[in-house]
């Protein structure tokens, strides 16, 4: 953290902006420091990191020129979100003795880390490498005593068609091109958050709106056919949940997952029902993730919770290796009797035919007519046409 000085967050005359990551945390060597939650900046010569706002301003933030950095690497720790999280490990060179002031005097350590809540971001860390890679700065520092040179040897003439080739081309050309680029970007990416905030201010009273909704129409079904009550609340439900629970919330995840499988019981009861009284982890996971807006689980945290469902769901393994969330009360001998009666309607039913009968996935349509097989209810055929399912006449005859 030696290396760092506080200056002004505004950019030199040769200098361009490249990206920019929030969330950041500073550490020196190992150590955390006071550092944290912060936004970093990264130009083409140096590095900022400043408080919330601070750069924006143009304020007194902590600075670390890039001329000190020898090397980069990362290294990977445990994140509380997402599993794994990675860290900019930044080796640098001793202080300049003309260093101004910083946050510390002296740091027995040669290296510093960059950490973000959830990692940094790929496009931060991939312009971190390219920057480091391309030292533009001591580019910037051999074209200016190339033209210091021909400057004292050329006539004013050259010196001002020089000048004008060097806006169009070369590294200054290319930097003006970027920050423009950039420039645009920032302010389409602003505007898109802009529209964002307003929508998620209003997702909470939309959502609360819907189950207002829902319960003045539970109460006057008679006024409402069943098919537009269904359809609607269709509607409703496809709004979303307007508290999800959160790791946020709980010291413990012991409790974080018992609340998260209360909730996720609460919400794919019905369309599991809806579903034949069972779903698949895939489709469970598009749903509670479209349920939830941007509070979005990771496939560890729902396979947790779903393995503390105690009732009236609970999470099935088929031998196969399949998982899905079935209901209590729908056993193997209710889905056995149910797929019989299908292929016996049918003659005879192949999985695709039985999962478009009942607009079911392929895995779950499978997994019910093996279920019948392993109780006797129907037989398979496999020839070169496929695999087709038939009444098991020989443990259950048909009576003439």
């Amino acid at each position: 953290m030696n290396r760092f000085a506080y200056i002004e967050a505004r950019l030199n005359p040769n200098e361009s902006f490249v990206s920019r990551d929030r969330n950041v945390k500073i550490y020196d060597g190992d150590q955390k420091t006071e550092f944290e939650e912060g936004e970093v900046v990264l130009t083409t010569h140096r590095l900022f990191w400043g408080r919330p706002g601070e750069i924006a301003r143009a304020a007194v933030t902590l600075c670390l020129p890039l001329y000190y950095v020898i090397s980069l690497s990362e290294e990977t720790t445990a994140s509380n979100f997402f599993g794994r999280k990675t860290r900019i490990i930044m080796h640098l060179r001793p202080p300049q003795a003309d260093k101004g002031p910083g946050p510390l005097d002296t740091s027995r350590a040669a290296h510093i880390k960059l950490s973000g809540k959830n990692g940094l971001s790929v496009e931060f860390h991939s312009a971190l490498r390219e920057t480091i890679s391309a030292r533009v700065w001591e580019v910037m520092i051999t074209n200016e005593m190339a033209i210091s040179s021909s400057e004292n040897k050329a006539a004013s003439g050259s010196e001002d068609r020089l000048a004008r080739i060097q806006k169009r081309t070369g590294i200054g050309g290319i930097e003006r091109h970027l920050e423009a680029k950039a420039k645009a970007t920032d302010e389409n990416i602003a505007l898109a958050f802009q529209d964002l905030s307003v929508l998620m201010a209003m997702a909470k009273d939309m959502v609360g709106l819907s189950k207002t909704i829902s319960g003045k129409i539970r109460e006057q079904k008679g006024e409402i056919s069943d098919d537009e009550t269904v359809r609607f609340k269709s509607y409703l439900l496809s709004l979303g949940i307007d508290d999800p629970v959160t790791r946020d919330n709980f010291t413990s995840n012991t409790a974080y997952f018992n609340s998260l499988a209360q909730q996720i019981c609460e919400m794919l009861l019905d369309p599991i029902e809806e579903h034949g009284g069972m779903m698949s982890l895939a489709d469970v996971y598009c749903r509670v993730n479209r349920a939830r807006g941007l509070e979005l689980l990771s496939p560890e945290d729902l396979l947790h919770a779903c393995e503390q469902l105690s009732g009236p769901i609970r999470l099935r393994s088929f031998p196969s290796g399949a998982r899905v969330l079935q209901l209590e009360s729908h056993d193997d001998a209710l889905i056995a009797i149910d797929a019989l009666e299908q292929v016996q309607a049918a003659t005879s039913l192949a999985v695709e035919e039985l999962a478009k009968n009942l607009g079911i996935s392929l895995l779950l349509a499978k997994e019910r007519l093996l279920v019948a097989e392993r109780l006797g209810k129907v037989c398979r055929d496999e020839s070169v046409e496929g695999l087709r399912f038939y009444p098991n006449l020989l443990l259950h005859p048909v009576e003439i």
